[in-house]
Parts: C-alpha cells; sequence; structure tokens
C-alpha cells in the first residue's frame, strides 16, 4: 500500500481517505481469496461446468487440420474462447475455425436477443452443439432429437447455463465483482536538502452483470488520487552566520464516488460525491453533492466513452483563517470518460470535467486525468499519468495563488480482476 500523510488535511478529509482506504485493502483481500477459489474452480471444470464435461472432453479443429481438446468457454461476437489444459485460455476467430463439438450444455444468444431484468427470453436454444463450416447445431437434452441449426453470424453469445443464470439471476455481495487498479510511487533525495515524495491512487468500479456481454444494470465506482511531497533545508552555518532551516510542501487529494442506474441499455441515472484539497490551491476541501443523467456514447469491445451531466451542491472551504472566502453553490459536473484498450493490452484512460456555478459565475472549475497503464507480469503493471486541475477563484494570498495545477506521475500498479 501507499503512504499517506493524513494529518496534513483536515478532519472531515481524514475520514474520507480512511474510509476509501479500509474499501481498497478490503478489496484487496477479496481479490487475493477470489484467486484461490477460482483456481480451485478450474480444478473441478470452472465456469459451472462438472466433472462429467472433462471425462468427456470439448474439441476445436482449425481449418489446417489442427486439433484441440479442453472446454469451450464461450463465443462472443465472432471469437471463440476455448480453454486447453496445455495452452491454457485462447481466443480464435470463428472463421478460423472448421469444427467445434462440446459435451457441454450450452445456451446461444442471438444478435438482437439479450436478457432483461432477470427474464430469460422463450426460445432461447440449449444444449450441446456442434460448429461446422460456420452453421451451429443444438441439440437440446429435451425433447430428444429436436435439433435447432441456425449461423454463426447470427449468435451474438454461447455460453454455459450455470453463468448465464449466474449473472441473470444472482447478485453479487458487497465485496465481489470488483475490478480495478491500486498504484503507488514514491521518491526520496537525501543530499543539501531532503526531499520526498509519495504518490497514489486507487480506480475500482463494480458493474452489474459483471460480464460484457449482458446490458448493465448498475455500476458503482470509487477513485482516489494523492500526492504529498516536502523539500526540507536543515540549519546551517557559513562564514560564522547562522541561517535558520526552512521547508516547503505540496498536497494535492481527491475522492469520488458514483452511483449509476441504467434505465436503458445506454441511458443512466446517477448520483456522485466529490472530495478535493489542493494545498497549492489554498483549498481546504471542496465537496460536491450532486445526481444527474449519463449516456454510453461509445460502448465497443475496445472502448467505451461516457458523457454525464449534474446538477449539484458545491461547498469551498480555504485555508484562509478567518473564513470570508467560503462559499457554497449550486452548480453542475459536466463529464466526459473515454478508456481504450491498445495493442499489448495497454489501457489508456481519460476524464475531462468542468464545474461552473450558477449563483456565482467566476466560481467555475475544470480539471483533465489521464492515464497509462502497461502490464508486465502477472496482475502488476507500470504506471504514467497527468493531472490537471483549474480553480477559477481562489483567494488572494503571498506569494501570489497559481490557478492551475499540474501533476505528472508514475508508479507500480496491481491490477484488481473480479471472479464473480
Amino acid at each position: 500500500m501507499f503512504f499517506l500523510p493524513l494529518g496534513s488535511v483536515s478532519g472531515r478529509l481524514r475520514r474520507v481517505l480512511a474510509c476509501l482506504l479500509l474499501v481498497a485493502a478490503a478489496t484487496l483481500a477479496w481479490a487475493d481469496s477470489g484467486a484461490d477459489r477460482n483456481a480451485a474452480g478450474a480444478d473441478a471444470g470452472g465456469s459451472g461446468m462438472s466433472k462429467t464435461s472433462e471425462s468427456a472432453p470439448d474439441t476445436l479443429i482449425f481449418q489446417n487440420g489442427d486439433r484441440l481438446s479442453g472446454r469451450f468457454l464461450r463465443l462472443v461476437g465472432g471469437t471463440i474462447y476455448f480453454h486447453s489444459a496445455y495452452l491454457g485460455d485462447i481466443d480464435v476467430k470463428s472463421a478460423e475455425v472448421k469444427e467445434v463439438r462440446t459435451a457441454t450444455s450450452l445456451v446461444v444468444l442471438e444478435k438482437g436477443v439479450s436478457p432483461h431484468d432477470g427474464d430469460m427470453p422463450a426460445g432461447v436454444p440449449e444444449g450441446t452443439l456442434s460448429i461446422v463450416d460456420n452453421s451451429i447445431t443444438v441439440r437440446p437434452k429435451t425433447p430428444p432429437g429436436a435439433q435447432v441449426i441456425l449461423p454463426v453470424k447470427r449468435a451474438e453469445y454461447i455460453v454455459d447455463q450455470a453463468t448465464l443464470g449466474k449473472q441473470i439471476e444472482g447478485h453479487p455481495g458487497l465485496l465481489a465483482g470488483w475490478n480495478g487498479q491500486v498504484t503507488a510511487g514514491a521518491t526520496v533525495v537525501q543530499a543539501t536538502q531532503q526531499q520526498y515524495t509519495f504518490t497514489g491512487s486507487m480506480s475500482l468500479a463494480r458493474v452489474v452483470p459483471t460480464v460484457s456481454w449482458l446490458n448493465t444494470h448498475n455500476r458503482t465506482t470509487l477513485d482516489f488520487s494523492g500526492s504529498f511531497g516536502k523539500i526540507i533545508q536543515p540549519p546551517y552555518s557559513s562564514n560564522g552566520v547562522m541561517t535558520g532551516g526552512y521547508s516547503s510542501k505540496s498536497s494535492i487529494y481527491h475522492a469520488a464516488a458514483e452511483r449509476d442506474e441504467y434505465f436503458s441499455p445506454r441511458f443512466y441515472a446517477l448520483g456522485q460525491t466529490v472530495f478535493d484539497h489542493n494545498f497549492a490551491q489554498d483549498l481546504d476541501l471542496q465537496q460536491i453533492y450532486g445526481a444527474g443523467i449519463g449516456w454510453t456514447a461509445v460502448k465497443q469491445a475496445n472502448q467505451e466513452l461516457d458523457l454525464k451531466t449534474t446538477l449539484q451542491y458545491e461547498s469551498q472551504q480555504f485555508i484562509v483563517a478567518n473564513g470570508i472566502y467560503n462559499q457554497n453553490l449550486i452548480g453542475s459536473t459536466l463529464d466526459a470518460t473515454w478508456a481504450a484498450k491498445l495493442p499489448l493490452k495497454v489501457l489508456f484512460k481519460q476524464q475531462v470535467s468542468w464545474i461552473p456555478a450558477y449563483n456565482n459565475p467566476s466560481a467555475y472549475s475544470a480539471g483533465e486525468k489521464n492515464s497509462v497503464t502497461m502490464p508486465f507480469f502477472r496482475s502488476l503493471a507500470f504506471s504514467v499519468g497527468t493531472i490537471d486541475s483549474y480553480l477559477n477563484d481562489p483567494p488572494p494570498a503571498s506569494p501570489p495563488t497559481r490557478r492551475n495545477s499540474f501533476e505528472f506521475t508514475t508508479g507500480l500498479t496491481y491490477v484488481i480482476k473480479s471472479n464473480y
């Protein structure tokens, strides 16, 4: 975990940060225990499959005649996912496969057919199947002999009944279904001056259902980023003259939580709360509580774009002792968040927001956050990012307070993957 000098910020913000850190620790513990459960499940067949399917393995034959035995996992959007004891999990385009035969009972969801609110559409083909020359033959258990034949291009998803039932009817617990990452970085210098900087961030998302091939019902996100730095000049003597020591510091924290409830595949209602502290901008604590609507404008396998707007209450409290510059605002947050999967499993994420205030037009703020995560070993990755925040109305100070604050961060990242 990363180090956070919580004693340097306000009491309310300390409590917020402590709660978020407890959530992160609990989620990490759950992820580690979930990995053990997942490994045990893989030994027993995994994904809801029984040991019977191991005794009668599924078969995949490529167009060149190469053959694999193992477990057919799923077909999603024209891509077949298959598990081999020798190669592990592989994915291959259906056009590159000559034949697939399964001993496991599977469910075929055609394009345009999607479960909604926990209900399975009637007449969905289910049974053992074979895929030969881009044609799917489903052999239901009951009634025997009643086969269903359809072209591969009409099948949007093929999954086993246990997995589908779990996603449609199941409800992950409070600590289940989380995906995200925790990043930490530090710099320590011991020279004429002493300098140290600690940075850390946490980004978690819990989407229900937890698979991309079903429409989202709700989504919960937790975000935190923090940076603390200090430069210390010890006292020194030069030519018999003693000069006292001094120090300067930087302290920036951001915490946010959001809940989205979808009322269509792309539109949702949301509630959010945001907390910000920025010593460089003389901002002790900015609190935002709002609600609004969102639209998933782009939702593809390799990228997603969300546009959101809220109506909110905003409280700004500055470090100035007399508090005469503190203010209560009514405003909005206009936000765009884009996530893209790049080659080599690199993940890029960008968030841009503008926060106008209606009862004080000069009290607006804005921000931009970019991050690139590059995996290198199992659940570990290397991250680089930038955080740019703008506060239009900082109180007068000496030296003058700059309205813009920019951070460039690097760190080691632990990637959290849900096993639900």
